[in-house]
């Protein structure tokens, strides 16, 4: 039997969080940063590449655990076709004349 994939919605929470520090980042940095002063617009410059560094490195960990994923249900794909070929050709045909229907309506 398929086995159920974990989801891991922290990593594509703190994504999201890290994305929108980026820009609320990127926008006061925009706002104010004819007003920074050298070691302010540094320190402003600094803090914005951190966040940004973050955000890709968030993205690249959500990538690889999509990649993981995508494997798992892959195999257990895989694993049903070959235990229940009839099944799935049963579903196929009929996936095949609900798509054929609906692309002969329009």
């Amino acid at each position: 039997m398929m086995e159920r994939i974990p989801t891991q919605t922290g990593a594509r929470d703190q994504l999201l969080s890290d994305l929108k520090t980026v820009i609320a980042d990127a926008e006061a940095w925009l706002r104010h940063g004819s007003q920074l002063s050298g070691e302010e617009l540094k320190a402003a410059k600094a803090k914005f590449e951190k966040t940004l560094i973050n955000a890709k490195d968030d993205l690249v960990r959500l990538e690889q655990v999509a990649v993981e994923k995508a494997k798992v249900a892959a195999k257990a794909t895989d694993d049903y076709v070959k235990e229940n070929p009839w099944k799935a050709v049963g579903l196929g045909a009929a996936l095949g004349v609900v798509v054929g229907m609906l692309i002969a309506r329009k």
